[in-house]
């Protein structure tokens, strides 16, 4: 990481690993291992815990910037972002254009019926809709969560307050956030983290202060601080994998400059 990044300045995702051969070698002389689980799902061994593969690129990584798509009891595909619903399931790690362009072309269908060992399945026409849904409610959910545990902070004044003492672990703006007003914060967190003169700001996350005033249940909610760096972390994830599926939709873009490193993002 470039030395001027920070939590708080990043789209923080975690990012599937290039496809490997099944049993080959890998950088370092480490080795991939590739095996089904339990319930029949394609399970990577890299050697640093078990990783999931996607089953449209063979990209794999960690569960939780993955997406699981799960098969129901009445044989239609549905999105388990939480990778809690039982029976089959199966891994995606592409953005909504790719998977969109993958049904569209039956790419889809056919990695789910090696996936689900059956070809007798609905993939819903919405299926990327729903994804999307699903994945923001997540992140919204987790948001409100972190309220609830008096883990964020909300207001213009007390999240100067926080930012300028170093104490914010991540600067969170909604999309239809006032210039001025994020520009603000922005200054207040780079001076708390001695960091003027640099790029550091916090994320445009796709929502407005209408649905993150009622995530977080209070009232018009712009901006958002946390002041836990375990919270920051989880939100951050949360965030990473709505962000990742829906690509330039969202309200920030990746940046790809000396200053801000090809993680850093602008609005």
């Amino acid at each position: 990481m470039a030395s001027n990044e920070h939590p708080s300045a990043i789209a923080p995702t975690h990012r599937p690993s290039r496809a490997k051969p099944k049993g080959g070698p890998r950088a370092g002389g480490k080795h991939v291992e590739s095996a089904p689980d339990a319930g029949g799902e394609d399970v990577v061994d890299t050697g640093h815990g078990p990783e999931r593969r996607c089953v449209l690129s063979g990209d794999h990584g960690p569960r939780d910037g993955l997406i699981r798509l799960a098969l129901g009891p009445d044989g239609t595909v549905a999105p388990d972002v939480r990778a809690k619903a039982g029976g089959r399931g199966a891994w995606i790690a592409v953005d909504r254009v790719a998977l969109e362009t993958a049904i569209a072309k039956g790419k889809l269908k056919g990695a789910l019926a090696r996936a689900f060992k059956t070809a007798s399945f609905l993939i819903p026409d919405d299926l990327p809709a729903q994804i999307e849904r699903a994945l923001e409610r997540a992140a919204l959910d987790r948001l409100g969560l972190e309220a609830r545990a008096g883990n964020l902070v909300t207001g213009s004044e007390r999240i100067v307050d926080a930012a300028r003492k170093g104490t914010v672990a991540l600067l969170l703006h909604a999309r239809d956030a006032a210039a001025d007003g994020t520009r603000k914060l922005d200054q207040a967190l780079r001076v708390g983290l001695d960091m003027e003169g640099t790029d550091t700001r916090g994320l445009v996350i796709p929502a407005s202060r209408a649905i993150l005033s009622m995530a977080l249940g209070r009232e018009n909610v712009v901006h958002i601080a946390l002041v836990a760096p375990a919270a920051a972390a989880r939100v951050s994830d949360a965030l990473g994998r709505w962000r990742g599926f829906i690509g330039r939709n969202g309200s920030a873009e990746p940046c790809d400059t000396p200053s801000q490193g090809p993680s850093a993002l602008r609005n």
